[in-house]
């Protein structure tokens, strides 16, 4: 009798899991071009850990809903940056996702990770060949932290 409540509590915290990626609505693309540029693999770099070594970025569309995910990381050292959200937007020169960025960098805020949640926009501009994060100022200390996702 044990197990079969045991079961039902598993079954049932499926559910709620499950219902929660299903209620996610699809990601509004205004630009298609974009949209087939942003699917894929891309190099991802944080000033502060290298321009030389990069990291990779991965977005997916399942079924209308793009998500991204990365990491990038520091060599001989602890340092990274991990980005992973849903995009909500898509547009000809910006993306927008909602999701959280992680970031560790030796000298910056006493070497402790620095998270951000909430909504982010990365931007082309001018003739650069990748999108730069908007919100650059790193909450956890006074610096500008740039984050860049290269076309692939």
């Amino acid at each position: 009798m044990k197990r079969f409540f045991v079961f039902l509590s598993i079954l049932s915290l499926m559910g709620i899991l499950t219902a929660g990626v299903f209620a996610q609505q699809k990601t509004d693309v205004n630009n298609a071009a974009a949209a087939k540029m942003l699917v894929g693999r891309h190099k991802l770099s944080l000033q502060w850990i290298s321009w030389d070594y990069f990291g990779t970025a991965t977005v997916t569309n399942r079924g209308g809903v793009y998500s991204i995910k990365g990491r990038q990381k520091g060599r001989a050292n602890t340092d990274f940056v991990s980005i992973d959200g849903l995009i909500t937007r898509i547009d000809a020169k910006e993306f927008t996702f909602e999701g959280k960025i992680v970031s560790q960098v030796s000298h910056i805020n006493s070497g402790n990770p620095c998270e951000r949640k909430g909504s982010f926009t990365f931007r082309i501009t001018g003739k650069r060949k990748y999108w730069r994060l908007q919100q650059i100022d790193n909450p956890c200390d006074p610096v500008a932290d740039y984050v860049d996702i290269y076309f692939r």
